[in-house]
């Protein structure tokens, strides 16, 4: 006997059946996945900070103090006052050294006096004198001449040649005794040369009072600011004392003491913006002028010293503590991927990460750049739109169901894009590179 044929509703509820299989499984798998969350990976700017603590600090700060002994009779200046190079200080008592100088004048003008009187008067009568000396021994030398030729024809005794004979000697020493007098009194004589010699010893006197009593003055050695003093008018101060403080005037230098670890990541001349703990809405520039040849080995710190960019700030004072934020790294353009989805064992340069392919997390290796403290450029290994899991323990090739997290927010929704390296000498944490 034959078959009776099917009916068609028979065959259509097979295939309803056998669809209704294959759409319970693919249920069931999709039930399966596990939810991770994800991101991708988009192309943006980066940048890297570095923020430490600093301190302000001047060129140079000098204790002013005195040369001489003496009693303060003034303190011309308050503490924080700016003065100018020159200004005066602390005034000593001063009447003695007034009086030293009086006393000095007074030996100079002498001198002058007496160098004077003798260029004037000493000169022309000592050559009168030697003229008339000269003529005296003229005329005992013709009286002798003639005292002998009448002792030869015996007119006059032998005496009286003997006589002639001692009035030329006597005329020809007061000749040489004049002749020396004009020579004492001529410019290269012993006379000028003393009054000469009277005149530059007074002279020096002169200058050695007026020295001491321009000492009685203790004076700014530059332009700056009095941070603090030491005296009061009535006090008596020995040579050496230190009267102030001075702060010498120019540009300040902002010292920090960074954590060796960064070193790597700081340059001469990198730009920094600075905060003042005390005007935190005021801040300014600066840049890296220089870093210490040596590490702190105590530490484990290395001396930064930043310079003001443009006019200093008339806030900033001594020993004020600032919050410096430098930039160690940009890139205009980079492909970034936040550091929570580096596989363990990523290194500065290498890492992989799982990227969703097709519902599975297949791991990929990345080549990896510039870095901060929440994302990492991706040189190669990803392209714009991949989706990578930010769960770095999900194991690959599982299943899984992204629940995207929006690029360049954190899972904490703070933005991204910069971050900030904490490096002061107590601080923790931050990546090296």
């Amino acid at each position: 006997m034959t078959a009776p044929p099917q009916a068609p509703w028979r065959r259509y509820g097979l295939w309803l059946a056998l669809a209704a299989v294959v759409l319970a499984g693919a249920a069931w798998l999709k039930w399966r996945a596990v939810t991770v969350d994800a991101t991708e990976a988009v192309t943006q700017p980066l940048l890297r900070t570095l923020q430490f603590s600093a301190r302000v600090e001047t060129p140079a700060r000098v204790e002013v103090g005195t040369t001489i002994t003496g009693r303060v009779a003034r303190v011309l200046v308050r503490e924080g006052d700016a003065v100018a190079a020159g200004a005066p200080l602390v005034q000593l008592e001063s009447d003695e050294a007034r009086a030293n100088l009086a006393q000095a004048q007074a030996n100079l003008a002498q001198a002058q006096g007496r160098l004077s009187s003798q260029q004037g008067l000493a000169l022309p009568n000592a050559q009168a004198a030697q003229a008339q000396a000269q003529a005296q021994v003229l005329a005992a030398e013709r009286d002798l001449i003639r005292v002998r030729e009448l002792v030869a024809a015996q007119f006059y005794s032998p005496a009286r040649l003997d006589e002639s004979q001692r009035t030329l000697d006597v005329a020809r020493a007061q000749r040489d005794a004049a002749r020396a007098q004009v020579q004492a009194n001529a410019a290269q004589g012993g006379e000028r040369v003393g009054a000469q010699a009277q005149l530059d010893a007074a002279r020096a006197a002169v200058a050695v009072a007026q020295a001491r009593l321009d000492q009685t003055t203790v004076r700014a050695p530059a332009a700056g600011q009095v941070l603090d003093r030491k005296v009061e008018a009535g006090q008596i101060v020995q040579a050496g004392t230190a009267l102030m403080g001075l702060s010498v005037q120019g540009p300040i230098e902002i010292v920090a003491q960074v954590d060796e670890r960064f070193l790597g990541q700081l340059a001469p001349g990198q730009k920094a913006q600075v905060l003042a703990d005390a005007f935190p809405s005021q801040p300014f520039a600066a840049h890296i002028d220089r870093l210490a040849p040596a590490v702190d080995a105590e530490r484990g710190a290395v001396e930064v010293t930043l310079v003001v960019d443009g006019p200093r700030p008339a806030f900033l004072r001594e020993d004020m503590t600032l919050s410096v934020e430098v930039v160690t790294g940009q890139r205009a353009s980079a492909r970034v991927l936040p550091l929570r989805a580096l596989r363990p064992g990523a290194t500065d340069q290498q890492a992989t990460v799982l990227v969703i392919e097709d519902g599975v997390a297949r791991e990929r290796a990345l080549r990896l750049g510039l870095r901060n403290l929440e994302q990492v450029e991706v040189t190669s290994g990803l392209q714009d739109g991949d989706t990578v899991v930010l769960d770095a323990n999900v194991a690959p090739n599982l299943r899984v169901r992204a629940r995207l997290v929006p690029s360049g927010v954190t899972s904490q929704g703070a933005p991204t894009g910069t971050s900030q390296d904490r490096a002061g000498p107590a601080i923790s944490g931050g990546f090296g590179r």
